[in-house]
């Protein structure tokens, strides 16, 4: 590796965890409703910490082009849910995350429908749970080569697939971009951000892509399983004296945190991250946060050549 990288990324690691995950396909007339979709289905599904569960889009489909096709040939975009494994409710819990924003964000945004993006076995037979809104008018039928539930509504029918499959994933994988100021921090993570949206199989579920409040596992609290990583604050440096891990000329760290369908996938996502943010001006460290495998087993090392190790 050259000097300069040497001298910007740290030799550690992030700290993952094996999650179970849903993916689907939602389609809509067009970008608009789509976005808008997006967004709903995706909402408050940041952190594991209070959130039902981690969601984002994994990619968006133009509905026709080559490795872009959608069953109805609109646009469409594909979204992953994400529940950590540690849970004992996590098969349960996942469904109900699936029922509840499939029913309630999918449903009721104008022209969309919604197709299962993993065929496994076991699965959830969520079509019909769904489609016992249609209060006794819903009905099974054939369409866009899929087998699956309509059920009739004001703006016309909602169409979903009846079953949707859930596999093991990875939750956590992150970087730190730590920088004189918070414009380059930002700026970094933004670069990290684009370079992870165009990789396959991963998403990223905080606003923009990017935390600002990345947490440390536990508090003094015993009511709160996480809290803020007080020894990354640049503005408790002072206040902390040798205990503060702030480099000197530090003023903002900014967080990316990346889900994903296995662990080579976000490792991949990892280094392209890492490639597009090295010589963003202001940058002076990209490392990640880790807790000594008290949060997962799942290890992304910064350097490629440690990952198999």
């Amino acid at each position: 590796m050259s000097q300069d990288r040497s001298q910007i990324v740290e030799d550690t690691y992030a700290e993952a965890f094996r999650s179970l995950y849903a993916e689907i396909l939602i389609t809509a007339r067009d970008n608009t409703w789509l976005q808008h979709c997006c967004h709903a289905v995706t909402g408050h599904a940041t952190s594991t910490i209070l959130c039902d569960c981690e969601a984002g889009v994994v990619r968006i489909l133009d509905g026709n082009s080559d490795g872009q096709q959608t069953p109805d040939g609109r646009v469409g975009a594909v979204i992953q849910f994400h529940v950590p494994r540690f849970r004992k409710d996590r098969v349960e819990h996942l469904e109900r995350v699936l029922l509840a924003r499939i029913s309630q964000n999918v449903l009721t945004c104008p022209t969309v429908r919604c197709f299962n993006r993993l065929d496994t076995e076991p699965y959830f037979k969520l079509g019909r749970k769904v489609a016992l809104f249609g209060d006794g008018h819903q009905f099974r039928d054939q369409r866009f080569g899929t087998r699956g539930w309509v059920v009739p509504i004001m703006g016309g029918e909602f169409y979903l697939t009846r079953r949707f499959g859930f596999r093991d994933g990875v939750m956590g994988g992150n970087l730190w971009f730590l920088a004189c100021s918070e414009e380059s921090a930002i700026l970094a993570a933004e670069r990290a951000v684009v370079a992870v949206d165009a990789c396959d199989n991963c998403v990223l579920t905080f606003p923009g892509g990017i935390a600002a409040s990345a947490s440390k596992a536990g508090s003094r609290y015993s009511f709160l399983i996480a809290s803020t990583y007080a020894e990354y604050c640049p503005t408790l440096k002072k206040k902390l004296g040798e205990s503060s891990r702030v480099p000197d000329g530090v003023t903002s760290i900014m967080e990316i945190v990346i889900n994903g369908s296995d662990l080579p996938s976000v490792a991949q996502a990892t280094y392209a991250a890492i490639d597009a943010a090295i010589g963003t001006p202001g940058l002076v460290r990209i490392t990640a946060g880790n807790y000594g495998g008290r949060l997962g087993k799942s290890f992304i090392y910064l350097y490629p050549e440690r990952q198999g190790t």
